[in-house]
């Protein structure tokens, strides 16, 4: 019986869902990491949205189901995804993510309950061989309170059947992950500690710069409806760097790396607000 058949399916007790752009050099990569592990066990989909190359036939050449979209768009690509799944917890992974099988089951036991969840795995940023400049960063970005306060998101989290009913379709936005983690309050927000995903961090200051425009992109789209919050989070960043820095002034390099790199992000977002900016140092 195919891994993907509707018989199969309808066992699973969660689903992955994984948008794809363009991922033909890591969306392997992503899928070897849990399957054919969990095939008898969760529905995942991988939706090729408007890949000009071989995205579409990696995945299917492991035994996943694929939908393929015309359109490049994460959030329709998101939206399809969940309307090729039907099992709950439902999980969304960034093709360029590698997560194991374990850590997808934890984090599908964590959201079983009728509460509105959102979870992952605890992230672990992968720094070894990087310039000093985007380790520094890393370091100073894994003090700081959103990142300690129960983060779910950059590039995976998984909710619950009554989290995901919080929302409809996918937000028009550029950051999925950070409107999921402002979706859920600090108490809604599971971190299974004892399991980890990898997230590959940009080989190049060029590529964090990147990354990090495209953040910029998504706070500003999330900010307004919301201005005060974003600003009264951002001072709140800034504060907590500052206070690390006066009580151990070892870590002052990295706040600064960390606020350079911020603010020049916010300024070429300003400048260029519609490009879409990526990484492509990890692919």
């Amino acid at each position: 019986m195919a891994p993907d058949s509707e018989s199969t399916w309808k066992q699973s007790r969660f689903s992955v869902v994984i948008p794809a752009h363009q991922e033909e050099r890591v969306v392997g990569r992503c899928l070897d990491a849990f399957w054919p592990e969990l095939a008898e066990e969760a529905e995942v989909v991988v939706v090729a949205n408007g890949c000009t190359d071989g995205t579409a036939d990696v995945a299917r050449a492991r035994g996943v189901r694929v939908v393929e979209l015309a359109e490049g768009s994460k959030r329709r690509a998101l939206d399809a995804g969940d309307d090729a799944v039907t099992a709950f917890p439902r999980i969304y992974l960034d093709a360029d993510v590698v997560v194991d099988a374990p850590a997808l089951r934890a984090v599908a036991d964590a959201l079983s309950g009728p509460q509105a969840r959102a979870a992952a795995p605890r992230v672990d940023f992968v720094v070894d061989g990087r310039p000093w400049a985007v380790r520094a960063f890393y370091a100073a970005y894994a003090r700081i309170p959103y990142t300690t306060r129960g983060l779910v998101g950059l590039g995976m989290y998984g909710l619950s059947e009554s989290g995901r009913a919080r929302f409809g379709a996918f937000p028009a936005v550029t950051s999925d992950d950070l409107f999921v983690q402002r979706a859920f309050s600090e108490g809604e927000r599971v971190v299974v500690d004892e399991h980890c995903f990898r997230v590959e961090t940009p080989r190049s200051l060029a590529g964090l710069l990147a990354v990090r425009t495209r953040t910029a992109q998504g706070n500003t789209e999330l900010a307004a409806d919301g201005e005060a919050a974003h600003a009264v989070s951002t001072g709140e960043t800034l504060r907590s760097l500052l206070r690390d820095a006066r009580s151990r002034p070892s870590t002052l390099p990295s706040t600064a790396v960390y606020v350079g790199v911020v603010l020049a992000a916010r300024l070429r977002a300003r400048r260029v607000p519609r490009e879409w900016y990526r990484d492509e140092s990890t692919r």
